[in-house]
């Protein structure tokens, strides 16, 4: 049986983060987002994932979980917690932040590499404060709030290029 992107069931709802504290409806959000990536790619192959929709963009579904995950790994690993470690999927410095150089072949690894950093990420801003800060490479003090908001932000964004996507691949819409 050939692989698809599998179907995800919400472990958020955003009706539940009307009264939460800040750190669990930045939280909620985000995994919010995350899992309106995922939905936007469940159910198709690796072929229909690495494809262009939206002319003349080479933007595909599979383009953007991997950059995801280079944006992820980015803001929390490499800048908030100070790892030093690598891309995900690119070299350094060919910066196209995982958009480029998909391959339906490797599908269901970029997912699992996905899957893998973001709970990586979790586990760095697991029990750090919000007000906790660092520099960023632009020598700007920025806060570990300011990650999440960044994070949510560019998720929204790109959900929406996924909504054109997906629409033209196959048709479905909704989140």
């Amino acid at each position: 049986m050939t692989w698809t992107a599998p179907s995800v069931v919400r472990t958020q709802q955003l009706r539940d983060l009307g009264t939460v504290t800040e750190r669990q409806m930045l939280e909620g959000w985000l995994r919010w987002h995350r899992e309106t990536l995922l939905v936007k790619c469940a159910g198709l192959s690796p072929a229909l994932l690495a494809r262009t929709t939206v002319e003349p963009s080479g933007l595909s579904l599979l383009g953007l979980v991997r950059h995801m995950a280079e944006v992820e790994r980015w803001w929390f690993r490499r800048s908030f917690a100070g790892e030093v470690v690598g891309e995900v999927f690119t070299g350094p410095s060919d910066g196209d932040e995982g958009l480029a150089g998909v391959d339906a072949a490797e599908a269901e690894r970029d997912f699992g590499r996905f899957r893998d950093e973001v709970e990586a990420c979790d586990a760095v801003a697991a029990g750090r404060g919000l007000d906790e800060t660092f520099v960023s490479p632009g020598g700007a003090p920025l806060s570990l709030r300011w990650v999440y908001t960044l994070m949510i932000q560019e998720y929204a964004r790109h959900n929406g290029h996924a909504d054109f996507l997906r629409e033209r691949t196959d048709g479905v819409t909704g989140d």
